[in-house]
Parts: C-alpha cells; structure tokens; sequence
C-alpha cells in the first residue's frame, strides 16, 4: 500500500471513533432516582408519574419559569422535581413525566419536561365501543 492510502483509512478510522464517542454522549439514557442519586452530577433521563395529591407548586411572583412536583419512577421512589421551565398546560391530565436533568442533594433539578398525555382518541374509542354494545 501506499504512504497516502494509509494515512487516509488511519485519517477514516480516526474521524469514525471521534464521531461514535460523541455521538454516544448525546444519547440521554433512562435511569431511575436511585442510579441518578448514586452518580449525582450526571444528568439523566427520569420517567414517572406526578404525584397529583401533592400538586404543582408554581410561585410566579418569585420565579415564573420555575415549578416544582413530585414524581414516582418506575421503581416506586418519589422526589421532588424542581423543573426551570414555564409550568406546561394540561400537566395534571398527564400520564406519564419525563424529566431530564441532575441529582442536586435529593432533590432532581430538571432542565427539559415531557408529559405523556392520554390519547386524545381514548375517549373516542371508548364512545364507539360503547356505540356497539347499545
């Protein structure tokens, strides 16, 4: 082989493992409060359901873009999420939360919220399934 074919395949193969290395750092990955809390400092991906009995908790005369809730993961542990973003509209028809962000103490400082709503289409599925039966 020539001196110029390999230095372009070592040039190639140099550019694919600093693409896959960074490429793989921008995946977030989901994890639970209790590995988030184990590798505070990190950030994560957190799914869980609000705890609706506490509420939001939502000062705008203090802070507008900042509100807090409580959320169980998957695993049953509930922390409060201080979330810095705007309060999200219909967050008490939610489903499902995803929180983005770190462990601070035990408290999860959320940068990004993803509310998995409840199809728009259950209740129309459910009034034409009851249609049927009549």
């Amino acid at each position: 082989m020539k001196r110029t074919h390999i230095i372009a395949l070592v040039f190639v193969a140099v550019l694919i493992a600093s693409l896959t290395v960074m490429l793989g750092k921008g995946f977030s990955r989901y994890e639970n409060f209790e590995s988030a809390y184990a590798k505070q400092g990190k950030e994560f991906t957190v799914v869980g359901y609000m705890n609706k009995e506490k509420g939001v908790t939502y000062k705008p005369q203090i802070n507008p873009n900042q509100f807090s809730i409580y959320v169980k993961d998957d695993e049953g542990v509930e922390k409060l999420v201080v979330v810095n973003k705007a309060v999200p509209r219909d967050i008490e028809k939610s489903e499902k939360i995803v929180v983005t962000g770190k462990m601070n103490g035990d408290t999860f400082v959320a940068n990004d919220i993803l509310l998995k709503c409840p199809s728009k289409y259950k209740n129309r599925e459910m009034e034409v399934n009851q249609g049927k039966s009549i």
